[in-house]
């Protein structure tokens, strides 16, 4: 892609709504234009990355087994007066009227409307396990829609839920649901603790939330800050095996981390005080095992081995996707922009021509911009007229975590500049060198990603 042609609106000042370092970024970089409260256009820049991060949680729900699907935004009312929420749900659940008077609502989550697709169609215990899953728009009616992506109203959520004949079972897939969990943020370059929380209005007695830490998080936090040095890391899996998936939950969850809600100071205080550590988090997705609190009421039943009918046994667990492009941010940033991980960013490299019209710099800079599409990575090329210092801005703005600047000086040399946004270190290379460098870092990442034969290929790409 070449700017000269590319939609990016950057903003020289601070928008001053904008609150968080998340929303300033997303709002000067051009990647989201808010278009009424807690609702935003997602602009190109800002829906490369959106998708990115949805084709990772694809890709881990299928390698964990989970079949995707696609429900809608509006529901009937009637769903979810059998389960009992529709009066006790409250203020935030959007209610519509439509034209032949029947009550619909805009989406919050699906619980009702899964259950009543897997009522209409599983009658027998030979059909499960199941799990089905989706990532759709959701609606919340924040009274106070604030920073951004991170407490919008509409929100691009993934929701599974898992259909199980025994509680045995459903745990099963609790414990399924959180190593999936713990693979997909570490590829999106997050560390996202498992915290024991409050089920609200979903339910349920077992539930964990995952929160990135951060100082602009909506929660406080208690943990044992031996927790921060664990990583999944590359590690294979087997998700049918019961005392793997088991022992990966004990690994993560057994020592404190808790949020407000469920924080006892009692237990807090069992762990040794040089490690005792109070934080703000981000909550990016929880996981909930809720028995029959659905199935019961709305009678989800299947027909057990004993011919007699069984209400299933669910559970629910949703990743806030839309609000992983903001947590990212807080995350990792500085005071020029975004610096995006490797595995998210929007763009591979970006290219700096520093003399464009130069005939040499024109034609080292299209030979670059090559080479790197030819590898299946994609480049950002600042074909601009716009000053040095200027295309460096944007670059550091925009946050993309390899840059190759060239210009005439350079090349008489034989090299261009190969610098590093994280770090912000720069070495001199031979062009083909630079983007044989870069291709070597993406390759690492990729490799990452095909650890099993699902996810090998991208989720549009088996579409």
């Amino acid at each position: 892609m070449r700017l000269s042609r590319y939609f990016l609106p950057v903003l020289k000042e601070t928008p001053a709504e904008a609150q968080i370092a998340s929303h300033r970024l997303m709002l000067r970089a051009g990647m989201i234009k808010q278009a009424s409260a807690g609702i935003y256009s997602w602009l190109p820049l800002g829906f490369k990355v959106l998708r990115k991060l949805e084709n990772i949680v694809h890709e881990e729900q299928m390698r964990a087994g989970h079949i995707p699907m696609l429900m809608p935004t509006l529901q009937s009312a009637d769903l979810w007066r059998e389960s009992g929420r529709y009066d006790d749900y409250g203020e935030e659940m959007l209610r519509i009227t439509d034209r032949h008077d029947r009550d619909m609502l805009y989406g919050p989550t699906n619980e009702e409307l899964i259950t009543d697709i897997f009522r209409s169609h599983v009658g027998s215990y030979k059909d499960l396990p199941l799990t089905l899953y989706h990532i759709q728009w959701k609606f919340r009616d924040e009274i106070r829609p604030r920073f951004g992506v991170m407490r919008g109203r509409e929100f691009f959520m993934k929701d599974g839920y898992n259909f199980d004949l025994t509680k045995e079972d459903a745990l099963h897939a609790y414990n399924r649901h959180l190593v999936s969990y713990l693979r997909t943020y570490e590829r999106m370059g997050l560390q996202a603790i498992p915290m024991r929380a409050d089920g609200g209005p979903i339910g349920g007695d077992y539930t964990h939330e995952f929160l990135v830490l951060a100082e602009t998080g909506e929660s406080e936090v208690f943990y044992d800050s031996e927790i921060t040095d664990l990583r999944f890391g590359d590690r294979e899996i087997d998700y049918d095996d019961v005392a793997q998936c088991q022992a990966v939950l004990e690994e993560f969850t057994s020592r404190y981390a808790r949020t407000d809600e469920t924080h006892d100071e009692a237990v807090f205080a069992q762990v040794p005080e040089e490690r005792r550590r109070v934080a703000r988090g981000i909550e990016v997705g929880q996981i909930f095992y809720f028995g029959t609190k659905y199935s019961e009421p709305m009678g989800a039943t299947v027909q057990g081995p004993d011919g007699k009918p069984v209400p299933v046994h669910m559970g629910s667990h949703g990743i806030g996707v839309s609000r992983l492009v903001g947590a990212i941010i807080e995350a990792s940033h500085d005071d020029k922009g975004i610096i995006w991980p490797e595995g998210v960013t929007p763009f591979h490299v970006g290219i700096v021509n520093l003399k464009q019209g130069d005939s040499e710099a024109d034609a080292a800079c299209e030979a670059i911009y090559k080479s790197i599409e030819a590898l299946g990575l994609e480049p950002l090329y600042d074909d601009t007229d716009d000053r040095a210092g200027a295309k460096f801005a944007t670059q550091d703005l925009i946050g993309l975590p390899w840059r190759i600047t060239v210009g005439p000086r350079g090349l008489k040399n034989g090299v261009v500049e190969l610098t590093c946004r994280r770090t912000g270190a720069s070495e001199e290379l031979p062009p083909e060198q630079a983007v044989e460098k870069v291709a070597k870092i993406y390759a690492a990442h990729h490799a990452a990603a095909r650890a099993e034969p699902m996810a090998k290929r991208s989720f549009h790409t088996w579409l």
